[in-house]
């Protein structure tokens, strides 16, 4: 394998970004695999995020079979797996990150662009045979979908594993709230603590060494505070979502039910929306970057784009349209589900009425898919913010809970949203899955009850007869009692800036309504026994 560091990617306006070029040592053009991101193009995932690391190394030991993992960075393919059937392996630091220069606006329209110069850049050079794919997770899946929508001709297929395109409700603003937690979290450690040294060479990898941290704050826009800044989806969001219907390229979209309060909703919706014809839809559990790097993973991945970017006659295209991890108690995985479609032709729907006397939902058996709750709300102030969680237990009370990408003790599912958001998008809206316009603030009459309609994220679970289901309904984000640090079920997914929820607006008395005329219902998709 060659490694070709720091070569300059020309774009319109005259900068230059720096991508590391992994390529085969034989002469021939080659397709490629790209990724583009913030998080320094040579720093070692050990270094990056000591965490999952540590997690790859006890969960998936053949990882470390397939390859010495010497350049192995977060959330992106390892060049060692690829290199050696026939890919280039291209790594680019955005605008204002890494070795690149410019002023770093992540997730924007500028970087976008920039996306799209790379794409062509790669495609044009000699060691490429004129088609590009994009492969990576989370930062690097989420832009895929942005770039695709511009339509590099030189970009053949996209396989975005867990990362959300929508980046309003999807990644920033769940149900309208403000994703502090996370966007403080990501912002102040996986984008600005980058001045690591490189773990091969030991020189250091990202950022001018002259710069002074007064200088480097200037030369970055501000993430957390320009989310902080547009509460309603405006414009400022829109440029930075994807057209859907100009993504017409094969694209495997990989979903992760690990994926609560960031990618999995998105993700999943992703896929439903785009025009490609040519689309498939893994929906797994477990640790989504462990499983991305899972030798059989990488097969799967391998098998995409063998087909698309070398046109390949393999076969692919009677992988099955969509496959669904079927959770089960003890955060195990019963079976997979294949289908057509999403959600699967054969879900039914089951209305489970709440009942405030008893606190009853009554019995069900549920597997997966999108979840509903319509309920009526009243606050003794002009707004309310509602969190959803459905928990789920053991005949003796212990409550099941899974592995996700920040929290170990996830509950099933979670939901959000500020009921001041409550208004409906009727083009895009089905009876299973609320789709809200998050354009406007219909504000409250203190005392007085509205109808909502909360979108609880996408779940999956076969649940024993004798267990039963809990609705967790609050004003504030879910938090069991007594659990260490960042173990108490929403992980890392606080909403809690005191910007976006004045105390004196957010700590009204809030009340659910039921019974006749109010009636308040869960609405879940179920599928037959099998």
């Amino acid at each position: 394998m060659v490694l070709d560091k720091d070569v300059e990617v020309p774009m319109r306006d005259g900068a230059v970004l720096r991508a590391n070029v992994f390529r085969p040592e034989a002469k021939g053009k080659f397709p490629v695999l790209m990724t583009l991101g913030p998080y320094g193009k040579d720093v070692h995932i050990q270094q990056f995020m000591p965490e999952a690391w540590e997690y790859l190394v006890k969960r998936q030991p053949a990882v470390l079979q397939a390859s010495s993992c010497k350049y192995l960075a977060f959330e992106t393919p390892d060049p060692e797996c690829w290199v050696p059937d026939g890919y280039v392996v291209v790594r680019v630091d955005s605008r204002g990150a890494g070795k690149s220069g410019g002023k770093l606006d992540v997730n924007s329209p500028a970087e976008f662009r920039d996306f799209y110069d790379a794409i062509e850049w790669a495609g044009a050079q000699p060691w490429s045979n004129g088609s590009v794919g994009l492969l990576g997770i989370s930062y690097f899946a989420a832009g895929q979908w942005n770039v695709a929508s511009l339509r590099p001709p030189h970009l053949a297929a996209i396989l975005p594993w867990q990362g959300t395109p929508d980046y309003y409700d999807g990644r920033t603003r769940q149900g309208g709230i403000f994703s502090s937690g996370f966007t403080n979290r990501w912002w102040n450690r996986s984008v600005l603590r980058c001045p690591f040294a490189d773990i091969v060479t030991g020189e250091r990898n990202t950022g001018p060494a002259s710069f002074t941290p007064a200088e480097l704050q200037a030369n970055r826009v501000d993430y957390y505070a320009a989310i902080l800044a547009h509460p309603l989806n405006d414009a400022w969001y829109h440029e930075r979502s994807p057209r859907y219907e100009n993504i017409e390229i094969p694209a495997l979209v990989v979903a992760n039910w690990g994926g609560l309060g960031l990618h999995l909703r998105g993700t999943i919706e992703g896929y439903s929306h785009i025009a490609s014809r040519e689309k498939w839809l893994k929906v797994q559990s477990g640790s989504y970057f462990a499983t991305f790097l899972a030798p059989e993973n990488v097969a799967l991945q391998k098998g995409f784009f063998d087909r698309y970017l070398k046109g390949l006659d393999n076969g692919w295209e009677k992988e099955p349209k969509v496959e669904v991890a079927i959770r089960a108690p003890g955060d195990t995985v019963k079976r997979s589900i294949t289908g057509t479609r999403w959600p699967l032709s054969d879900t039914q729907w089951m209305r489970l009425y709440l009942d405030a006397e008893s606190r009853s939902l009554g019995a069900a058996a549920p597997k997966r898919a999108a979840i509903k709750a319509h309920l009526w709300v009243s606050s003794t102030t002009d707004d309310m913010d509602i969190f959803a969680t459905l928990r789920a237990f053991d005949p003796q009370g212990n409550e099941l809970t899974f592995f996700s990408a920040t929290e170990p003790k996830a509950p099933v599912s979670q939901g959000w949203l500020r009921v001041s958001h409550r208004k409906l998008d009727p083009e895009r809206s089905t009876e299973y899955l609320p789709w809200h316009t998050h354009d406007e603030a219909q504000m409250l009459k203190p005392g007085e009850a509205y109808p909502v309609d909360l979108c609880i994220w996408p779940a999956s679970l076969a649940l024993p007869a004798g267990y039963r289901l809990e609705l967790v309904l609050q004003g504030k984000d879910f938090e069991r009692a007594g659990e260490p640090g960042l173990q108490k079920g929403s992980g890392f997914f606080l909403h809690d800036d005191p910007v976006d929820r004045p105390p004196a607006r957010f700590a009204g008395t809030n009340t659910i309504h039921t019974g006749e005329g109010r009636e308040s219902y869960l609405l879940l998709p179920v599928l037959p026994a099998q």
